[in-house]
């Protein structure tokens, strides 16, 4: 595939693995993607999963079409894209690697390679093909700290390594945002500081053409990519309603759950997100708390604390540096009531967080007579 006329993509799909970093669903696949320059010295970027090697270096002879490459650029290290550099080294034993200081010091973690006239390529610096120029845009941490994005002068196109990347192959249409929301906060979301910085480096370029290494090569998508990472970085809320997430042992608290989110309708909320959280793949459940600014949080006490399920949940929300919301608790205990305390205790250290007050605590069963303290914690929640 052309991405423009000196630059191919050779990257593949991959339907065969159904956890991504062993922990993701990723029920359409992914992407591994790989580009080749064409110029007088000739680029490689990035190579692909080992499990795919064999079908990018297919993709990469017919690119090549008998030439041999100069330059392999790795602009990071994760093996889902490094792990075929042996393989391609092996090939072409003359290519001259380029990389970050930094990933020149983990790519010996992973292979034996000779990197003694490795190139070192910091930020600013340029690389001359022939009518193609590269300079490069160091992205520490998004998402490991070794990362370089490339930016090509003649075809103003950004590679921009794990960035502005998706789940999902290439071969299934979908909706760019709701996996590329999964994608960035499970992947990337603890770090937007470092992501606001790489968009403040981005501003200053004029790109026609975005390049990631999962997920579609983005055009006419970029002005809308750009916003939504922006929301997202800034961990502002991208969609106006609630999140109602909920575990439920017996099905009492999650009749509590749905009575609040029906009555969060009726009141005229925009939308109600209603997630159980036992049958919601983490990884989503996630993704839709990032996405809505006001969340209540139902669940049972468990053990003198909280459902496990729960724990979990919100354990993986503060590893993302979760903030700037509203969170309303529903608690559920017959004698002992604890969710509530525990909830907000795993969620002691996040930063800008508004508690709804009362916490609304349900006795077993749920009761006409909790429909009042409801109707208030629904109320403040529109507010």
């Amino acid at each position: 595939m052309k991405v423009t006329e000196d630059i191919l993509y050779v990257g593949v799909n991959d339907h065969e693995t159904d956890l991504f970093e062993g922990q993701y669903k990723i029920p359409n696949g992914i992407s591994y993607n790989a580009y080749v320059i064409m110029d007088e010295k000739i680029a490689l970027m990035d190579t692909v999963d080992k499990k795919k090697c064999d079908e990018y270096l297919a993709n990469l002879d017919a690119a090549l079409a008998g030439k041999t490459p100069d330059y392999l650029i790795v602009q990071h290290v994760e093996p889902d894209h490094a792990s075929s550099i042996k393989a391609v080294v092996d090939k072409y034993p003359n290519i001259c690697i380029a990389a970050s200081a930094q990933a020149l010091k983990v790519l010996p973690l992973y292979f034996e390679l000779d990197l003694s006239g490795a190139i070192t390529l910091k930020e600013g610096s340029e690389l001359c093909l022939g009518s193609h120029t590269l300079t490069f845009v160091s992205a520490p941490m998004v998402h490991w700290p070794e990362v370089m994005m490339t930016y090509d002068m003649k075809d103003k196109v950004l590679f921009s390594a794990d960035g502005f990347g998706k789940f999902g192959a290439l071969d299934v249409e979908e909706d760019w945002d709701d996996e590329g929301r999964r994608y960035y906060f499970n992947i990337v979301g603890k770090f937007g500081q470092q992501v606001q910085a790489v968009l403040k480096k981005a501003a200053g370029l004029e790109i026609s053409t975005i390049c990631p290494l999962h997920g579609p090569v983005l055009t006419d998508m970029i002005p809308h990519v750009l916003e939504k990472y922006n929301i997202w970085s800034s961990y502002g809320a991208e969609s106006e309603g609630v999140m109602v997430a909920y575990v439920t042992m017996h099905g009492n608290t999650g009749n509590a759950a749905r009575k609040i989110a029906a009555i969060l309708e009726e009141k005229g909320c925009p939308h109600v997100e209603l997630t159980d959280l036992a049958r919601t793949d983490s990884s989503e459940a996630l993704s839709q708390a990032f996405n809505y600014g006001k969340v209540i949080l139902a669940s049972p006490s468990y053990n003198t604390g909280v459902n496990p399920i729960m724990s979990d949940f919100l354990h993986h929300i503060c590893i993302k540096n979760y903030q700037n919301r509203t969170i309303g608790i529903i608690e559920n205990g017959s004698w002992a009531p604890s969710a509530a305390r525990t909830m907000k205790g795993i969620m002691a250290e996040l930063k800008d967080i508004t508690y709804i007050d009362p916490v609304v605590t349900i006795r077993g069963a749920l009761k006409e007579s909790d429909t009042e303290a409801l109707n208030a914690l629904a109320d403040s929640m529109l507010k």
